[in-house]
């Protein structure tokens, strides 16, 4: 038997929108080609920023948008992109592949296309090889609205009034590519250096320190320990711990990953759905950690990279990470945002890696061309979940099995907004079978109920440039109201969304 049970009269927390969020960095065709592609282009731009990908990415109303990294943040002199594009010093990005940039990309294009995006901008400031003042000066460039030497700065590179910015986050993984350092290290450090990010007029910063790497309990304990305790007088010093986990078959002594992005049997099928499940475990096992020093959950777990990670496309520069995206990665994609979902008492922002052209991308570019994956679809799917009020289910499902692995082959999420409107998300992780499920509603009396689905004739369904629409969307008609709730049967390898009123 299959069934879920909502209780709509218990909902009480807001699901924070801010959890369906995305990270770009400067990493292969992420930014370049990807976001930027210069005023001088021929593909539809406005100053510079590729229309199509932010009208893409407004759709799905995008709520924050992580920059510039990533290891790349914590070799990124963030002076060095600012002022007259053709004096900007080039770099090179020896994280990703050596390559040279040219630096045309900086702050103030990153708070243009934020502004086009409509969401909130989350900068990443270097602590791995930055000063003190390298980062205090960023934060005063991007929010003082006085006079000083970095606001007048601003003012002659063309904008007067300051930005507001909000997120930001004190280095990028310093367990590893942010340099090496142990838990008790940074975070004498972060405290150091989130005390000299100044809020500046009403521009109140919420700083977000770096987290563990996966299942490192002891870098949450160290951390909330030192700089995040709100039990005590000036204890907590952040406002948000990340998180870093990525889903993938093997990480080989190079970085890389193996296993290809479409090329995979049952068995690569259920592992990454049940590494990807595995985020459960990971969000309970450190938010108890952090309840123990924060029991009213004022600081927020921020799983700020998250996604699936194989090994790149063949022909392709093999520091690019530019993988294809199938039906396994939107089944991945919908449990681990249904985690995040059950979390929201803890869990206020999440930024899946990365948007455009890397790792388990939304959008994938080819020159002119923009195609959506099958990962951008279920965050559309999902969009009705943010900012609303999380519906707590109990899920019965059965299982499904495969080369050892067991997972629940059901998972879901609810919900409901201001207007009463009840959302109901739900997947179907065994890629043979059809599943009859039962949902009871209680607090709720349904008239009405509309839905898509998304799904595929086969695991490896993906779209491509030159058949963009595989796997997209189709109305889903084959959900029927109960005097207790609501029946359909979820189909093979699909992920459902449904509106009741």
């Amino acid at each position: 038997m299959n069934e879920i049970t909502l209780d709509v009269k218990i909902a009480k927390t807001t699901i924070d929108r801010n959890i369906y969020g995305h990270f770009s960095e400067h990493l292969g065709r992420c930014i370049y080609e990807g976001f930027w592609v210069g005023e001088d282009s021929p593909i539809p731009n406005v100053r510079g920023i590729r229309s199509d990908v932010v009208a893409a990415l407004r759709k799905i109303k995008a709520p924050v948008l992580r920059w510039p990294g990533g290891c790349f943040a914590d070799e990124y002199h963030w002076m060095d992109g600012i002022g007259p594009r053709e004096r900007r010093p080039t770099m090179v990005n020896t994280h990703w592949g050596g390559v040279v940039e040219n630096n045309h990309f900086g702050t103030h294009e990153f708070m243009d296309l934020c502004d086009q995006l409509d969401c909130e901008p989350y900068i990443c400031g270097n602590v791995g090889s930055g000063t003190v003042q390298e980062m205090s000066q960023w934060v005063e460039y991007v929010t003082f609205d006085g006079k000083s030497p970095m606001a007048d700065l601003r003012r002659a590179n063309g904008r007067h009034e300051p930005w507001r910015l909000k997120y930001f986050g004190v280095g990028n993984e310093n367990w590893g590519c942010g340099g090496r350092m142990t838990p008790e290290y940074y975070a004498d450090l972060y405290r150091r250096y989130a005390l000299y990010a100044r809020d500046y007029g009403d521009n109140k910063l919420y700083r977000i320190a770096c987290g563990a790497s996966g299942d490192d309990y002891h870098w949450t304990e160290v951390l909330m320990a030192k700089a995040g305790d709100t039990r005590t007088p000036r204890g907590c010093q952040m406002d948000g711990l990340a998180l870093h986990y990525y889903t993938s078959v093997k990480r080989l002594p190079d970085g890389s990953r193996e296993g290809s992005a479409t090329v995979f049997d049952e068995a690569g099928w259920i592992e990454i759905v049940s590494k990807a499940l595995f985020m459960d475990e990971l969000v309970c096992k450190h938010g108890t950690i952090m309840d123990k020093y924060d029991p009213d959950k004022k600081v927020a777990m921020i799983v700020d990279e998250w996604g699936t990670w194989y090994a790149v496309e063949p022909g392709t520069h093999p520091r690019f990470l530019y993988q294809q995206n199938t039906m396994r990665d939107a089944i991945a994609a919908a449990v681990t945002l249904d985690i995040f979902n059950k979390h929201a008492d803890r869990v206020r922002m999440a930024n899946i890696a990365q948007t455009v052209n890397v790792l388990q991308a939304l959008v994938l570019t080819q020159q002119e061309k923009m195609l959506l994956t099958p990962t951008y679809h279920v965050f559309d799917l999902y969009t009705a979940h943010q900012d609303a009020t999380l519906v707590p289910v109990d899920i019965q499902s059965e299982r499904y099995q495969h080369a050892g692995y067991s997972v629940p082959a059901i998972s879901a999420s609810a919900s409901v907004n201001d207007e009463g409107k009840l959302h109901l998300t739900a997947s179907n992780a065994n890629p043979h079978k059809d599943i009859a499920v039962s949902v009871f509603i209680r607090g709720l009396k349904g008239r009405t109920v509309e839905g898509q689905a998304l799904h595929a004739a086969a695991m490896n369904a993906h779209n491509t440039f030159e058949q963009p629409d595989v796997v997209k969307p189709q109305p889903f008609n084959g959900a029927r109201l109960t005097a207790e709730g609501m029946e359909f049967v979820i189909p093979k390898m699909s992920v459902i969304a449904l509106d009741i009123m």
